[in-house]
């Protein structure tokens, strides 16, 4: 398995995006993860980025680092977002890899620490991962921070 940023591999780019919009999308809003997925990596931190997991160039694993994963906290600061592994490869340790290699991503790049939001319970505590606060959605409801340091 390799675990790539998708702007390494253009001919993936529309393969990619559907995984993603099919994952956390709506009906309504393929253009807006095709927009952020397409513009990710032009700035000069290199946040938003978007990574898959590739196996046999068969994308079996996503995760995003965020500015802000559309919450409350925006004093947090970088987020992970939109893990996911495909059904037919969990239980494989490839969600820990996905976490383990945005904590490299965000140490390379300076950060001492990456947040992420889940309503998850045991997943991330399991590989170090701390629940420290609340953050709210734009639709009012609380859900859990996480954090873990990238050192």
């Amino acid at each position: 398995m390799e675990i790539i940023e998708i702007q390494q591999r253009p001919e993936l780019f529309d393969e990619a995006v559907k995984v993603f919009w099919e994952q956390w999308g709506s009906e309504s809003n393929f253009k807006f993860y095709e927009d952020c997925i397409r513009h990710s990596g032009n700035t000069s931190d290199s946040i938003p980025s978007f990574y898959i997991a590739l196996e046999n160039e068969k994308i079996i694993g996503t995760y995003a680092l965020l500015r802000n994963d559309i919450n409350s906290r925006q004093d947090l600061f970088p987020w992970l977002g939109c893990l996911y592994v495909d059904p037919a490869y969990r239980g494989n340790s490839i969600g820990e890899q996905l976490l383990q290699h945005g904590l490299q991503m965000i140490s390379q790049l300076g950060y001492e620490k990456l947040y992420l939001s889940s309503d998850l319970e045991g997943y991330y505590e399991k590989y170090g991962w701390t629940n420290t606060c609340l953050t709210y959605g734009p639709s009012g409801g609380a859900i859990k921070v996480y954090e873990k340091s990238a050192k």
